[in-house]
This record gives C-alpha cells, structure tokens and sequence, in this order.
C-alpha cells in the first residue's frame, strides 16, 4: 500500500463528498461532489480515520515505536507529516512528534518506520500545535489554486 495514495485521497476528499441530491445538472456549472474517476479512488482507496489515525508505528523488526495521533496537510493539498505519540499512557499522549510521511511503509498491514527505536523517536523535539493553523484557507486565498 503507498502513502501517497493517501495525499490523493485526503485532498479529494477535502473537495467534497458526492452528492445524493437529484437537483438538475446545468452545463458548464461545477456540480458539488466528485467526479465518477475520484469516486472509483475513494471506492478502491482506504480510510485514513480507520487504517492509520490511533494504529501503532512499528520498525522493521516489528517493534512498537509509536502512535499515529495526527496526519498533518500541507497548504499544497499534500500529506506532508504524520504526528507520532511517541511517549503515550492510557491515550494519551505526552511527547508528539511530526516525521516527514515520505519516511512511512506499508507492510503486512502495519504502518512501518524502517530503523525507528522509541529512544530515537522520544529524542526527537515535541510537535508543537500551536505553529499550525487550525482552520483551513479558503481557496480564493491560497496560491495553490
């Protein structure tokens, strides 16, 4: 399973979700919703709130080095960062940090940080919320669009 498929499929998402409405199409209007191709890749994708949000890092010899708390999105629409609980009791977290989701596998359904170790995953420096933005911008704001 690629990551990437994952940024593909959040900024879909972010665009809407298909509408059940039977209001009559007018041509040239951008309907709100996806089109039939997003919708076969939200179909054949796989929920990132069921599949990676609050499910254990592991290193490539198996060993539980963290939780994945949060999936950070880059003003681009991109996945950019997963937030690692790398220090967690009872849910919750005491130290979060943010690793680039490039450095992330897939293997036998778990989530895989190749030479991860809870040493080095603590030693990293606390994720901090509050330099991010909480709310997103609006597309007439971003220069991505």
């Amino acid at each position: 399973m690629n990551l990437k498929l994952v940024a593909s499929l959040l900024a879909s998402s972010a665009i809407g979700l298909a509408s059940t409405s039977s209001f009559a199409q007018v041509a040239g209007a951008q309907p709100l919703g996806v089109s039939v191709q997003v919708s076969t890749a939200i179909i054949d994708g796989w929920s990132v709130k069921k599949s990676i949000l609050n499910k254990p890092v592991v290193n490539d010899e198996g060993a539980r080095v963290g939780v994945i708390h949060d999936i950070i999105i880059a003003p681009d629409h991109s996945v950019s960062f997963a937030i690692i609980a790398a220090n967690q009791f009872l849910g919750v977290s005491h130290h979060d940090v943010a690793i680039p989701i490039e450095q992330f596998d897939v293997k036998n359904g778990k989530l895989v940080l190749p030479g991860a170790t809870k040493d080095a995953i603590k030693a990293l420096p606390e994720f901090q919320y509050s330099k991010v933005k909480s709310t997103p911008v609006a597309r007439a704001d971003s220069e991505h669009h």
